[in-house]
């Protein structure tokens, strides 16, 4: 997954093209299905995205994120605390 700060590039999946040719050779066991690649970014342009990844053969999704000012109701409860994450980042 590649998560970027601005709009979508072209060269944003050859690159992760890339990066999943090599996980899929030097980590990938007999019994795992090929790797899937995300790439998250600010903006994007849809016809760019399209013609990115055309005659690409590996699984590759573009889409775009957005910034919450607050973290939605429906998710407060499922998420952990900053405590705990500094618990688990002690470990």
């Amino acid at each position: 997954m590649e998560l970027k700060t601005g709009k979508f590039k072209p060269e944003y999946a050859g690159k992760l093209n890339f990066y999943l040719s090599a996980v899929d050779d030097l980590l990938k066991g007999d019994g795992d299905n090929a790797s899937i690649g995300i790439i998250l970014c600010k903006e994007k342009n849809k016809l760019v995205a399209e013609y990115s990844l055309k005659d690409i053969s590996k699984p590759i999704g573009v889409s775009e994120y957005k910034l919450l000012e607050q973290i939605p109701n429906e998710l407060k409860g499922s998420l952990p605390t900053i405590e705990e994450i500094e618990d688990e980042m002690e470990r």
